[in-house]
This record gives structure tokens, sequence and C-alpha cells, in this order.
């Protein structure tokens, strides 16, 4: 569906935006996983790639899961990079 080195436009197109609650935020400090929500015809492979290019970090896997308020990906990153740094870029903790 999407091509491979994606250019960081079509990236910001495939990951849609943050998502922050009192559970998520508790996954971010335990876990290193962020979740964001998605384009609901984004694969695993394509939401590694838009996550990689757009926030410069390294994805060691992803699970999605679609919900009422869209397709959710949980992104846990791999060690040498941190979820809680990511929030804190993108102005959400």
């Amino acid at each position: 569906m999407w091509v491979i080195g994606l250019r960081p436009e079509d990236a910001m197109k495939i990951i849609q935006r943050p998502y922050i609650t009192e559970k998520t935020f508790e996954m971010i400090e335990k876990n290193n996983k962020i979740v964001f929500i998605v384009r609901e015809e984004a694969d695993k492979r394509s939401l590694r790639e838009a996550i990689e290019t757009l926030y410069n970090v390294k994805v060691s896997s992803i699970n999605t899961a679609k919900t009422i308020v869209g397709k959710k990906a949980y992104v846990k990153l791999s060690p040498e990079s941190s979820a809680a740094e990511l929030a804190s870029q993108l102005g959400v903790v």
C-alpha cells in the first residue's frame, strides 16, 4: 500500500495524532510505549516507517486496534529511544 522510504509529508498523512490518557501515560513511563491515532488503512510496516521518519526514533514493535476513536497504534520503542522524550517533544506531557 505505502512505498518504502516515506517522505515526511506522506508520513504525516499516516500518523494523525498522539493519543494520551491516564492509561497510555502509564505505558509511556513503564513500558516505553506511546499510542497514536492512525489512518484506518495503515499497516504495521507503513506505521513503523512513518514513526521512524517523523520522530527519528527506533521502533521495536507495533500493535494496532480499531476502536470507537479510530485505529490506535501501540508503539513500543527500542531501548535506545525514549517514549517519554518523544511525548515531551510532541507536547503531550
